[in-house]
């Protein structure tokens, strides 16, 4: 396993508030155990977690094989890419495959094609390799063991025996009373005794993170500036369930402290899970990322952006025929701009025009309607050879034409490109060209 690299760019700031509370310490006197009542401090902390510039840029992104590659995991992963290029840092590509159920390797495999056909290539991860590895979350159960383990020793984790239905009386408890949903069980001050005897007769139990009563945590969001929670509004969390896996924030966690992965920019639904990283980290007493997080793309009636408002992944765009380098540039543009008016960018202007200064908060609007158009300005900025191999080929495969090069394909190429947007479109074009009755037309 790597090890983690200082990051001097974090500091922190503890405030302590110690609260007076009775609990039951365990001593021994030669080998005879006995129990006595003291009184200890139950520290409460504010942190305030602020960054300068300072180290080596190491970003990752981390989709689940779930699925398809949606348009707004697509526009993350550039961003993440572009400040690590713009930086010279390390763009790092990381599988969180904890979903067994749902995670395949067709959908990590479809993954990898996609941001490959976007040309964001990373510097490690599935299929390359690095010095942090392995890169997939279910290769790395040892790790999250490891670091739950230190926690329960340090005092930060507890073994709760609650069953599903104790734990569904406390929800329906709170709810009533109107209160957060968070946890009240007794396993957190329970004695030895009480656990070892639960352990002895094999209940089930998880891991649960001890969550300071009093306090808050305030962030310097690169993107929404200042945010901040009270860990008042957060019970005790699960870290591992019962079955031994660990749960998606104590992963991430550990994978981005042992990645040293110095800034997190990911979309603004992970922004509440902050809290709980936060928590961790100190636990395990890790330096915290920067963290960034990126409005969402919209439907044009401003509600989440999703199959209903039609094509959302990037391989349905890459089967429709649009190019790659006007994908990135469309989405590169869905909350971020240079500060002028100009909306056309390679890849490579985007790396040296990009900074996470100017990626606006506010949500962004999906218009395929303007995608549609900005891929034909991509189409017909290419390189006549190019554009004339592409759209030559295509009619060749569609039947059309017996032969993809030649005058005629140049020609044809040259009259009808400026109503092409889409590559598919190039078929209509022609064969309505063809068609045309110019005999009868000029007989008239």
């Amino acid at each position: 396993m790597a090890t983690l690299a200082v990051v001097p760019w974090f500091r922190v700031r503890l405030i302590p508030e110690l609260k007076n509370s009775q609990s039951l310490l365990y001593c021994r006197n030669g080998d005879r155990r006995y129990r006595r009542s003291v009184c200890f401090r139950r520290r409460s902390f504010s942190l305030y977690a602020s960054a300068g510039d300072e180290g080596d840029v190491r970003v990752r992104f981390a989709p689940s094989p779930t699925g398809n590659l949606h348009v707004g995991g697509a526009r993350t992963a550039l961003f993440n890419y572009l400040y690590a290029r713009s930086k010279g840092g390390k763009f790092i590509l990381r599988i969180e495959d904890t979903d067994l159920e749902r995670s395949t390797r067709e959908s990590e495999e479809a993954v990898l094609r996609d941001l490959s056909w976007l040309g964001l290539s990373w510097d490690e991860g599935p299929g390359i390799g690095g010095n942090y590895g392995p890169y997939r979350q279910s290769e790395r159960n040892a790790l999250y063991k490891q670091f739950a383990e230190k926690l329960l020793h340090s005092g930060h984790v507890y073994r709760c025996f609650c069953s599903n239905e104790e734990l569904e009386k406390m929800k329906e408890i709170a709810k009533l009373k109107q209160l957060p949903p968070v946890y009240t069980g007794r396993w957190a001050s329970a004695t030895e005794e009480e656990v070892l005897e639960e352990l002895a007769k094999g209940t089930p139990y998880t891991y649960r993170f001890r969550v300071p009563k009093e306090g808050s945590l305030k962030i310097d969001d690169l993107i929404r500036g200042e945010v901040s929670w009270n860990f008042d509004t957060l019970g005790d969390f699960v870290i591992m369930r019962s079955n031994g896996q660990p749960v998606y924030n104590f992963c991430v966690t550990v994978d981005d402290a042992t990645m040293a992965i110095s800034h997190v920019i990911r979309a603004e639904e992970h922004l509440p899970n902050t809290l709980r990283q936060a928590l961790i980290y100190k636990a395990l007493g890790f330096p915290m990322p920067h963290f960034a997080h990126v409005s969402l793309i919209l439907a044009p009636d401003r509600s989440k952006l999703s199959k209903r408002h039609g094509a959302t992944s990037v391989g349905q765009f890459r089967e429709m025929g649009y190019l790659p380098q006007a994908m990135v540039n469309y989405l590169a543009l869905l909350g971020w701009g240079d500060g002028t008016e100009n909306e056309f960018f390679t890849l490579e202007q985007l790396v040296e025009k990009f900074t996470i200064e100017r990626v606006n908060k506010s949500g962004a609007i999906f218009d395929s309607t303007k995608l549609r158009w900005m891929n034909g300005q991509h189409l017909r900025s290419l390189p006549s050879e190019e554009l004339n191999q592409i759209i030559g080929e295509r009619w060749k495969d569609a039947g059309i034409v017996t032969e993809s090069q030649g005058v005629f394909i140049q020609d044809a190429v040259l009259l009808l490109k400026d109503g092409i947007d889409l590559i598919p479109d190039s078929e209509k074009a022609l064969s309505c060209l063809l068609s045309y009755p110019l005999y009868e037309t000029l007989a008239r």
